[in-house]
């Protein structure tokens, strides 16, 4: 492959250590029946592994001289599909069922891109990321400790999440500021929460963690109200971080059923 500069802009940090790369190869374990989706391969630490190991790979990566190696390198592999394109607008849905997608994510886009990821959670059977230790901590949070937030909630309700291992700056080159830590994700079957309106469910959980230090009584003032915290057994004066994610779903689904639209809106305004 030829030689790469990291671009800052695309949030490249290319991993390099041989230990770290086999434990991912070891949590994955890629089986030649598996279609396997890689996003960001940068300059394939890790994709030479899979490409050999799994039956079908599709690699996504949006830096055209990436693109272009990576094309060069596997012209020869009719298992290896390479996707020059923006995986945030990406359709996974195209690639088939029972995808298990992977990826080294830039971290200027995880979050949107794990959202993103969520709208074809139905054809995925796991996701294995390496992201910035802050982000998987609170993606895997407990309810009551200070990572707990949106990210836990919206990503809680729809996968198992399992933070793997920490990875030390320097796995990297360039190095990034930060610590990195890999999780796997796997879906929850189908109305594991019983969630009847996510979109609802969206709405009142990103209202109550917009201001975190005041009760769901005051941040959720123009949602709910009283009669509707008690109609689930919630408490008011708790603050966001202190509800589960069961209560957040059954409010979400009292307030679907019962409350006024007009006032869910005029709160996201």
């Amino acid at each position: 492959m030829r030689a790469h500069r990291a671009r800052k802009r695309f949030g490249q940090h290319f991993l390099r250590d041989p230990a770290v790369i086999d434990a991912i190869l070891r949590e994955i374990s890629p089986l030649e029946s598996d279609t396997i989706v890689e996003i960001g391969p940068g300059q394939g630490a890790i994709t030479r592994h899979l490409a050999n190991r799994a039956g079908s790979l599709h690699a996504i990566e949006l830096d055209r001289d990436l693109a272009a190696n990576l094309r060069r390198q596997y012209q020869d592999n009719p298992g290896v599909t390479v996707h020059e394109a923006d995986a945030l607008t990406f359709d996974f849905g195209e690639l088939g069922e029972s995808l298990r997608v992977v990826g080294n994510l830039p971290y200027n886009i995880s979050t949107p891109l794990l959202f993103h990821l969520l709208d074809y959670r139905a054809g995925i059977r796991d996701m294995h990321f390496m992201l910035q230790k802050e982000v998987v901590d609170r993606m895997a949070a407990e309810p009551g400790s200070k990572a707990y937030g949106r990210l836990s909630i919206m990503l809680g309700c729809y996968f198992d999440i399992d933070a793997l291992f920490d990875v030390d700056r320097l796995a990297f080159e360039p190095a990034p500021r930060v610590t990195s830590a890999f999780v796997r994700l796997v879906p929850l079957p189908h109305g594991s929460y019983g969630i009847e309106d996510s979109k609802m469910l969206s709405r009142l959980v990103a209202a109550a963690f917009s201001q975190r230090r005041k009760t769901i009584r005051n941040s959720l003032r123009q949602l709910a109200d009283a009669d509707d915290f008690a109609a689930v057994g919630i408490d008011p004066g708790l603050r966001a971080e202190a509800i589960s994610i069961d209560h957040y779903v059954a409010l979400a689904n009292h307030l679907a059923r019962n409350s006024n639209p007009a006032a869910a809106a005029d709160t996201l305004r």
